[in-house]
């Protein structure tokens, strides 16, 4: 029983401290300290830990000489990620191609309800623009895995949700300004527009352009980081 009790309270500390990291609640710069995370969940180090190697083992937490972070891509990894983004979200557009209007189905591929609710939401933003945060880079995620699942294939999303996780702790230190908020908002209007108007060559042209620009900004955030942690480093030595 004290076994099945210790593994169900790892269970939740591995939940909340996934879900901390995904929020940018616990920031990626900050080494994740078994003491440190005890208090803060109010257990013991001991089910911090099988929490933290079970994070690693998922490639969401990684080691370094000075302990634990969370999981940053290299530059070359970052450039990859968004290379491997453009591929799964392009193939929900070739979902579209092979099963649209002539497909036996009789319907588009796509599930132009939640097409629509995306749009709905983005249009809500332009109006009221959300603050830049955590909360902006899911509503961002969320557009663009639930603009894939409703090609039809989910498995597809799952794959582009893993891909954010990896992509994320660099995402969510890149705060945007007023004007890329702006921008973001309008281009994800532009493109669930372009799906229900059934445009899809030049909704799959402006997402890619989209994700593309997305990568420079995030690429850019990628360096700045890499050259403080560098020197932060070199300050502690």
């Amino acid at each position: 029983m004290a076994h099945r009790g210790r593994v169900s309270l790892a269970e939740r500390v591995y939940a909340e401290l996934r879900h901390d990291l995904a929020t940018g609640t616990l920031q990626p710069t900050e080494r994740l300290r078994a003491e440190r995370l005890a208090q803060r969940y109010g257990v013991s180090r001991t089910p911090v830990r099988e929490a933290l190697a079970r994070l690693q083992a998922d490639g969401l937490v990684q080691r370094h000489a000075d302990g634990l972070y969370l999981y940053r891509p290299r530059l070359d990894e970052l450039d990859e990620l968004f290379e491997l983004r453009i591929v799964l979200e392009s193939r929900g557009f070739q979902r579209i191609a092979v099963t649209g209007p002539a497909h036996p189905r009789g319907a588009s591929a796509h599930d132009l309800l939640a097409v629509r609710a995306e749009l709905a939401r983005w249009r809500e933003f332009r109006d009221d623009p959300p603050d830049p945060g955590p909360d902006l880079v899911a509503a961002d995620e969320r557009f663009h895995t639930e603009l894939l699942r409703a090609a039809g294939n989910s498995a597809l999303a799952e794959a582009l949700t893993a891909v954010y996780e990896r992509v994320r702790p660099v995402r969510t230190l890149d705060v945007p300004n007023a004007e890329r908020v702006a921008a973001m908002t309008a281009e994800h209007i532009v493109i669930a527009e372009q799906v229900l108007a059934g445009d899809d060559e030049r909704a799959l042209r402006t997402l890619t352009a989209h994700i593309n620009s997305s990568r420079a900004h995030v690429r850019v955030r990628a360096e700045q980081a890499i050259a403080f942690t560098k020197l932060g480093r070199a300050v502690r030595d």
